[in-house]
């Protein structure tokens, strides 16, 4: 089973631990604090994907480590990945918790490539205009992307809207082209 999936599994069994103890935001508080640590100390990255390090040391440390920053669900949770073997996956159990988390509040995050800054009476309609047309509650990542010349570009799964001044210079030029 490649890592991803493992990870997939993983995250889909926490997030429904967490759901039924209603500790939901209490783990997603606890994995931004691991996340934190993963991003910041480069050793403790590393650490979690040693493979020469065994089991009962790995877990005193995180034990150590976490024992007084997270809840024992999460505690009990990372303790489960030391003991199988699995904690180099925490990175990507946590990204897919949050995916599965904003999956289940209905949170659609968007990625939108502008060729200037939008105002925020632009940002705010372009929000209400997918929050209709997707009817989830949208998050927005904005992008400056000088190359587009004008206009953006919205993308979400495997849906993309380009509203982008070169993508109309490419159709303009395909009609001319067709005679």
């Amino acid at each position: 089973m490649n890592d991803t999936r493992a990870a997939y599994r993983y995250a889909l069994a926490l997030i429904g631990v967490s759901e039924e103890q209603k500790g939901l935001e209490r783990v997603t508080a606890d994995f931004e604090f691991i996340q934190n640590i993963i991003k910041e100390v480069k050793e403790f990255s590393l650490f979690l994907k040693n493979p020469i390090i065994n089991k009962e040391k790995k877990k005193k440390i995180l034990t150590e480590l976490l024992a007084k920053n997270v809840s024992d669900l999460t505690l009990k949770f990372v303790m489960l990945l030391a003991s199988k073997g699995r904690e180099g996956l925490l990175h990507e159990v946590i990204r897919q918790f949050y995916s599965l988390r904003e999956e289940r509040l209905g949170i659609l995050k968007v990625t939108a490539r502008t060729a200037v800054r939008f105002t925020p009476e632009q940002e705010e309609k372009l929000v209400n205009n997918l929050e209709r047309v997707t009817k989830k509650k949208v998050r927005i990542n904005y992008i400056e992307d000088p190359s587009l010349k004008g206009g953006f570009t919205v993308e979400y799964g495997d849906t993309v809207w380009d509203a982008s001044l070169r993508h109309q210079l490419a159709v303009l030029e395909q009609r001319f082209a067709r005679g």
